[in-house]
């Protein structure tokens, strides 16, 4: 039977849901106040959530701020209800994750088609989540021994064996470093080190990926502000790449201005690398986050550009400061006809739009000449260094 919590301080109003929900057939719980309500999300796991706005001492808000913190509760879907109707308010909500808002007094139908809406989209999600599960079944032993020890990370949340590293990104024309990519490296006590590219497809496959993506982005900030006020490391943009998962959360806008501002960094100092893949997933969503995000100085890269859905028409409608060459296109550029004119037409078109155009995986004299000849803007890749420890990007730097 599906569960439903209700966190509510006004008694009349609590009792009447209960009373509408259980004769729905729901498993109800009630909570009189925030704290409580706080708690049996974390005894109880609940299928969804109702919750009021305005709550003495913990208010809605920060009951929603604190289950979306924990990977137990991150993902339950949460309905907020209220008698403020302004869409600053609204807005407040949604940008930390709440999955619906409705606004005092609704309906007996209202409310019920909003639950619904959201156990429908929670049950499809489950029902992905089951079968990728079961897809794991199926690989090798080592693939199976990576989703266990993946698994084993998050829920002791032993983070530290990750490591994070940054290759640099040059500037063609001056040779000087303008950014970083970070990139994760896992060092696996039975394994060894296994690339992210690896263990990411099986991340993503189990669930396990936003609290891995969450970790990234804390110690990326963390390890920004060190460089800012004590390397004095200023004029570096570290780009985290960000996967479809976390990015398309309804409180990533707000993770980020919240990061930002716990650490002290200005929105220049980070930038968000997204898969080209997740932004055609949702392009409307990704185009309403991104655009938040640039509006408040945020930099965007598209990455590995035309190894996925989109189009050059998409591209244009898309708020992005930089677009990516990925190491397809570069390998064999000077020799493959095909390769080197679809690389010109990107830096031509990118160069019209008035965005910067990075080639990474560059691994040859021949490569870099090719591209410096061709005005591409920037370049990354193992000619001119492999990714580093933090202290060695310092010294790189």
């Amino acid at each position: 039977m599906t569960k439903i919590l209700v966190i509510e301080d006004e008694e009349l109003v609590r009792e009447n849901l209960l009373d509408l929900l259980e004769a729905e057939n729901f498993d109800t719980i009630a909570a009189p106040n925030g704290q409580i309500g706080v708690n049996l999300a974390f005894s109880e796991f609940p299928d969804l959530i109702l919750c009021d706005v305005m709550m003495p001492e913990i208010d809605g808000y920060r009951v929603l701020s604190t289950l979306r913190q924990d990977p137990i509760t991150a993902t339950i879907p949460f309905i907020f209800l209220t008698a403020k109707s302004a869409k600053s308010d609204f807005r407040q909500g949604m940008d930390m994750g709440a999955d619906d808002y409705l606004t005092k007094p609704f309906t007996r139908a209202e409310l019920l088609s909003a639950i619904m809406n959201r156990l429908e989209k929670q049950a499809t999600l489950k029902k992905y989540l089951l079968t990728t599960q079961t897809a794991l079944k199926t690989l090798s032993p080592r693939m199976q021994l990576l989703e266990m020890n993946l698994s084993r990370i998050v829920q002791e949340k032993k983070f530290q064996e990750f490591e994070l590293s940054y290759q640099p990104i040059i500037d063609i024309a001056s040779g000087k470093i303008i950014a970083a990519e970070n990139l994760l490296g896992w060092l696996n006590p039975e394994l060894g080190l296994v690339n992210f590219s690896e263990f990411s497809p099986i991340a993503e496959a189990a669930g396990l990926i936003v609290p891995i993506n969450n970790w990234i982005l804390e110690n990326v900030c963390q390890q920004i502000n060190i460089w800012r006020h004590y390397a004095r490391l200023f004029a570096l943009t570290i780009n985290i790449n960000v996967s479809g998962h976390l990015f398309n959360q309804p409180n990533f806008f707000q993770q980020v201005t919240q990061l930002l501002e716990s650490y002290n960094l200005a929105p220049q100092d980070i930038g968000i690398e997204l898969n080209e893949s997740v932004v055609m997933q949702d392009i409307n969503s990704a185009v309403t986050t991104m655009t938040k995000l640039q509006s408040l100085g945020v930099k965007i890269t598209i990455d590995e550009f035309g190894m996925g859905y989109s189009s050059l028409a998409n591209l244009q409608e898309l708020p992005i400061n930089t677009l990516k060459i990925g190491r397809y296109f570069i390998h064999n550029i000077t020799s493959n006809s095909e390769k080197s004119e679809i690389t010109k037409s990107l830096i031509k078109m990118c160069h019209r739009l008035k965005l910067e155009i990075v080639a990474e995986g560059v691994e040859t004299e021949a490569e870099l000449s090719f591209l410096r000849e061709n005005n591409c803007d920037a370049v990354q890749g193992a000619l001119l260094s492999r990714p580093l420890p933090a202290s060695e990007l310092e010294n790189f730097f």
